[in-house]
């Protein structure tokens, strides 16, 4: 599904939300803030689901809508059980957006590698635990980075006790958003629910995201990148708002229509080789159930109607 050169879509487009009730992973700052701000002036019910709820609530007071704030720690699944537990209404939309970017090594609460915990198993948590409520749609976003170098799921590693490459593991970690995405969209369709499972990514967009990369020089790349190269936080997040609202097939992909997809409106765009291997997605799910201690809920499809 091309978008019209004519007429670039833009969050001016976005259908009426109201009624709807949307969870925004990381929703405090970079494209995640943009996407609740976009979605709740389109009449959304936007939950801020955030680490620091202080500054959570700073931000969802620059939202012209309605909001609201409660804590989320993706690298703790004890905060992201709470989450869950807390929830007990229907849920059109849950955006996986928080995420972290090339760090120092260190280990989420359960001993995970960082990344790779953060990104990937805190995500596939909570929408494991979301998904009875989850009445739209699944929005995860990734990254073209899930194409740098010979990316691949290293299984035998997976918590990188070996050599560290920040920018390899990041890779990872957006590689297995997709697989993810895949397996999510296979089992909803085997189990006749009408939820969809989508993934996007922003391109090239100046977010705090970069300022936490472990090498000195990658900042201060990405700093000069920031500036001069990529486009603003509210065209990164459109691409997000487009798979968030458009009517688009399960396991759809959406990026900027741009050169090498670095900026622009968005559009369907492609994935790697390896984000689209189903035996590989098959695994790395049932890796992450037993890494999790969560499953695929059963009987999702008669609530999911």
């Amino acid at each position: 599904m091309a978008i019209d050169k004519q007429q670039k879509w833009n969050a001016t487009r976005i259908p009426d939300q109201a009624g709807r009730t949307a969870v925004v992973t990381g929703a405090n700052s970079g494209i995640g803030l943009r996407a609740a701000q976009a979605l709740a002036e389109a009449g959304a019910h936007v939950v801020f689901a955030v680490r620091d709820v202080e500054r959570g609530e700073a931000a969802a007071r620059t939202v012209n809508g309605s909001t609201e704030v409660r804590r989320l720690d993706l690298a703790d699944l004890s905060s992201v059980r709470e989450f869950a537990a807390g929830w007990d209404r229907p849920l059109d939309l849950l955006i996986n957006n928080a995420g972290v970017m090339m760090v120092p090594q260190q280990r989420t609460a359960d001993g995970f590698e960082m990344q790779f915990g953060t990104n990937h198993l805190g995500h596939f948590a909570l929408t494991n635990l979301l998904l009875p409520y989850v009445t739209d749609r699944v929005v995860t976003v990734s990254s073209g980075a899930h194409r740098w170098g010979d990316q691949r799921i290293d299984f035998d590693d997976l918590n990188r006790t070996s050599a560290y490459d920040p920018r390899g593991v990041y890779g990872q970690s957006k590689l297995a958003n997709l697989l993810f995405v895949l397996e999510l969209q296979r089992r909803l369709t085997e189990s006749g629910s009408k939820v969809r499972a989508l993934a996007a990514h922003p391109g090239y967009s100046a977010t705090n995201l970069q300022s936490h990369a472990a090498s000195a020089a990658a900042r201060v790349f990405m700093k000069f990148g920031n500036r001069f190269l990529a486009q603003d936080d509210r065209a990164g997040a459109l691409p997000t708002l487009y798979a968030a609202t458009q009517e688009l097939p399960g396991a759809s992909y959406v990026g900027p229509d741009g050169l090498g997809e670095m900026r622009g409106a968005p559009t369907l765009v492609g994935r790697s080789t390896a984000a689209s291997d189903p035996a590989v997605a098959r695994r790395l799910w049932t890796v992450s159930e037993e890494l999790t201690g969560t499953r695929f809920p059963q009987g999702v499809e008669t609530r999911a109607t």
